[in-house]
């Protein structure tokens, strides 16, 4: 078995007592953690115990990154439509586009955290927002950062103006102090005016950085510095891709540039003023001057960009792993130790895909950022073959992982059936074990499983669910849908079950119940003899209703004779017959009337021999006994009546 690469964090349960024994249940997305009755030898105290739910996930539980979830679900299945077949120039824009939306949903959300986090007046919640926010800037960054190199793979000059785009972005306290600034009333002397503008020239932005320098120039008396320093800046040339200058011919142009900067700090051109120099010195790309400005650049991979700018703005992509290396070994203390965020960012600069998705695996608090991130890169074909010992390849493992934990969630559980129909391997057997696990609440979700069910042609758990629906129904009593459930699940010994409570409910009160069900049974009523029966019975009443007793009279007939009826319910059917035999018209027929007789005389036979078993009251009995002698004569007169009518008829 494989070690662990960290120690895994502890979990502190509050309210256990030091000492005391402790149980746990595992379940899909949590743990339930209790204190035992089990005493030490000479333990004392008051026995109590309470239960505690440790989650593993609990950002799903999150009204706002809920948002999340929702937004990249409908980016992900977009995702998986882009056809295979295209040529990975025709898909790279596209891949492209989907990385920027899955980072303009990280950034929606973070915004709506951080205006949450201030709006709040709960100390605790304050912090979880404030540290969620936290956790979202870093996933944007890494994100961004695999977009730049991964998927959009800039070449050499397009990859250092991407890289700066990527620091300005992530590095945004810079407009904040010039808003402050300009709004003042003497800007260029305000204390953080030169704060300003060296955070521009770091970044990059050198145009920015003039315009604030004019406002410092206006004030000298003889701005000749300040003339050269704004000639310096807008002669550094930046790589165009879509222009026709080619690479080297930029580098060319570049070199002579850094020459010219070279020859005024030799010159001591500013050395009467120590902000220019400063400037000077940075645009040269002295790496003493840089490391001095670490509260300015506030981390290494800024360090690592604006060292680029100013030392190698043609830098390739295979050279990045050095720069950064040295980068952050110059920019941390010696004495500290890397951040998991460190780590990361480092592996993606040395192209390490596999590092950077266990890093993040390891340092996040859930699946949703690995799973999306890497699903985009196996697209992208950029993951190479990284078979799991157990398995499914790393892109569907993380997917079923995160997939797995949206299950725990009420309503997030929906989302998860996309990502497990896109998980070829192991994705239906999931989602097969998860839908069983799903709690069927009410009735409407019930339909929503039995839909995704349904769809997927999952007949196990479609006839699970009707089955757990169905009983839950005749606990309840509620016949019809009871009934219904059982039919939808093709249960015939369930639909039978149900039949007999119709009918038993029918001796007792005269009267059935959902009418409108059983009328609409269809071929629905084939799935048990019962059923069959309760449709048939429900019909002769139908028919009885509408006055046409002949179609009524054969069809209660058949019912008996085809032994489609239970014996235990023809009685009941004989005495049905009652009203019908006692018509002034003729029903039934001699050979029908002989049939009903033989019928009554096999009932009457079976009730004598069931008798001596059978602790009857008198009064059933009498009354049975009285049903009988009536129903001999009803049929003794249409009998004769009948014989006279076809005699009639005949002659």
């Amino acid at each position: 078995m494989e070690e662990v690469d960290v120690e895994p964090a502890i979990t502190n349960i509050p309210a256990v007592r030091h000492g005391k024994h402790m149980g746990f249940a595992w379940g899909p997305g949590d743990i339930l953690v209790y204190e035992t009755l089990h005493k030490a030898p000479g333990a004392s105290g008051p026995e109590w115990s309470f239960i505690h739910e440790v989650r593993k996930d609990e950002d799903i539980y999150s009204p706002i990154l809920r948002k999340l979830f929702n937004e990249s679900h409908h980016i992900f299945v977009g995702l998986q439509t882009i056809r295979e077949d295209l040529p990975s120039k025709n898909k790279k824009p596209q891949f492209v586009s989907i990385s920027k939306n899955y980072r303009s949903v990280i950034r929606a959300c973070m915004e709506e955290l951080q205006q949450v986090a201030v709006s709040t007046k709960d100390a605790t919640m304050a912090t979880q927002y404030g540290n969620q926010v936290s956790i979202l800037l870093a996933i944007e960054l890494i994100w961004n950062l695999c977009e730049v190199l991964f998927i959009d793979a800039a070449p050499a000059g397009s990859l250092l103006l991407h890289l700066l785009d990527w620091v300005r972005l992530h590095k945004a306290d810079v407009d904040e102090k010039a808003r402050d600034v300009l709004q003042s009333d003497s800007p260029a002397e305000h204390r953080d005016y030169w704060d300003v503008v060296l955070g521009y020239v770091l970044q990059g932005r050198l145009e920015e950085a003039r315009q604030m320098l004019v406002k410092q120039a206006t004030l000298q008396p003889v701005a000749n510095m300040y003339k050269l320093m704004d000639s310096l800046l807008s002669k550094m040339p930046f790589y165009n891709p879509g222009g026709t200058q080619t690479l080297t011919e930029f580098d060319v142009k570049w070199r002579h540039w850094h020459e010219e900067v070279g020859r005024c700090l030799q010159d001591n051109s500013f050395a009467s003023n120590q902000h220019l120099e400063l400037i000077c010195k940075i645009l040269l790309g002295d790496e003493d001057t840089l490391l001095e400005q670490k509260e300015l650049l506030s981390t290494w991979y800024h360090f690592l960009v604006t060292r680029l700018l100013f030392c190698h703005p043609t830098v390739k992509p295979t050279e990045l792993h050095f720069y950064a290396q040295s980068c952050m070994t110059m920019f941390l203390d010696s004495r500290s130790v890397p951040e998991p965020l460190d780590n990361i960012l480092l592996a993606a600069f040395e192209f390490d895909i596999h590092q950077v998705i266990k890093e993040c695996s390891i340092a996040l608090n859930n699946w949703w950022f690995v799973a999306h991130l890497t699903d985009l890169l196996d697209h992208c074909k950029l993951l190479q073959s990284h078979n799991l010992h157990f398995g499914s390849n790393l892109r569907e493992f993380l997917l079923l992982e995160y997939a797995s934990g949206l299950f725990t969630h009420h309503s997030l559980w929906q989302l998860a059936v996309d990502y497990f129909d896109h998980c070829p391997e192991f994705g239906r057997v999931y989602l097969e074990l998860q839908m069983e696990r799903v709690p069927l609440e009410t009735e409407r979700k019930a339909l929503k499983v039995l839909r995704i069910c349904e769809q997927r042609q999952m007949s196990e758990q479609v006839r699970s669910v009707c089955k757990i629906m169905a009983m839950r129904a005749l606990r309840n009593n509620r016949l019809g849908s009871a009934l219904s459930w059982s039919i939808r699940a093709k249960d015939a010994a369930f639909a039978t079950l149900i039949s007999e409570r119709f009918l038993q409910d029918y001796c007792a009160r005269g009267t059935f119940s959902d009418l409108d069900l059983i009328d609409n049974l269809g071929p629905a009523m084939l799935l048990s003899d019962r059923l069959t029966f309760l449709g048939k019975y429900r019909e002769f009443h139908r028919l009885y209703g509408e006055k046409r007793f002949r179609e009524a009279g054969k069809l209660l007939l058949s019912l008996m004779t085809a032994k489609i009826a239970p014996r235990s319910f023809w009685m009941t059917l004989l005495t049905d017959a009652l009203p019908l035999l006692e018509q002034k018209e003729v029903i039934f027929s001699t050979d029908q009337t002989y049939e009903l007789m033989l019928c009554l005389e096999e009932l009457t036979s079976s009730l004598n021999t069931a008798a001596p078993a059978t602790d009857k009251p008198m009064q059933e009995e009498d009354v049975e006994q009285t049903k009988v002698e009536l129903l001999r004569l009803a049929l003794a007169r249409n009998l004769a009546t009948a014989i006279i009518k076809e005699g009639t008829v005949n002659t």
